[in-house]
């Protein structure tokens, strides 16, 4: 069985198991997505929305974000890990976007990729869960579990990025990404199935015995 081969299963068994997906971060509008998604670094997103449901209420624009400054951030945001790193990066990101944008979140890869504290990843979400551009976010439970499909052999999140846009259609990609990351957290733990008990890694490969070992993104 090849990758493609391969792509094709996991797409079938991914919409039979999840036909439709929702966000898992809790948002206003894409503004807070974006922050959530900052916040989400090292942290799950469980705690991400516990912490924010008490914040958006009250504070969903960059103007309100400047207003507060870093300190006032941080306490509002301390559970979380790294939290005086993403306290700046939420503080510096607001006032960008208050003077270079409008209050606005840009539109484009190349300018949400400039603002502090985003990355490629980050900007990915935005584009892809709030504009709804074609894009296919990879974060190392992604990279670890097309890995694990047989999907790349990528040793890191870029390469592994490449092989998945190749190997499925565009128009799949939004969705799929969310679905990767329910399928992860439900069947294919990093801890639980090792590659050889859940649906897709038993239907990719048959006779696998042994747990697979995966490389770090």
């Amino acid at each position: 069985m090849n990758e493609v081969q391969r792509a094709k299963i996991v797409l079938k068994i991914l919409n039979k198991t999840y036909p439709k997906t929702t966000i898992p971060l809790k948002h206003r509008n894409i503004f807070t997505l974006l922050i959530s998604v900052l916040l989400s670094a090292q942290c799950t997103d469980l705690n991400v929305n516990n912490v924010t449901r008490n914040i958006y209420p009250k504070y969903n624009k960059p103007e309100h974000f400047v207003k507060l400054g870093r300190k006032k951030i941080e306490k509002l945001i301390r559970s979380i890990g790294i939290f005086r790193i993403k306290a700046k990066s939420v503080y510096n990101l607001s006032k960008t976007l208050v003077e270079r944008y409008n209050s606005k979140v840009p539109k484009t890869f190349k300018e949400l990729e400039e603002l502090p504290g985003v990355g490629h990843k980050t900007a990915s979400v935005v584009m892809s869960q709030g504009f709804g551009y074609p894009a296919f976010p990879i974060d190392t439970h992604i990279h670890r579990l097309a890995q694990r499909w047989g999907l790349t052999n990528g040793k890191n999140v870029i390469q592994t990025e490449k092989d998945l846009k190749r190997l499925f259609p565009k128009r799949y990609w939004n969705k799929l990404h969310l679905q990767i990351i329910y399928y992860g957290r439900e069947y294919c733990k990093a801890r639980e199935c090792y590659g050889i008990s859940c649906k897709i890694c038993t239907s990719c490969y048959p006779k696998r015995k042994k747990p697979i070992k995966t490389t770090r993104a």
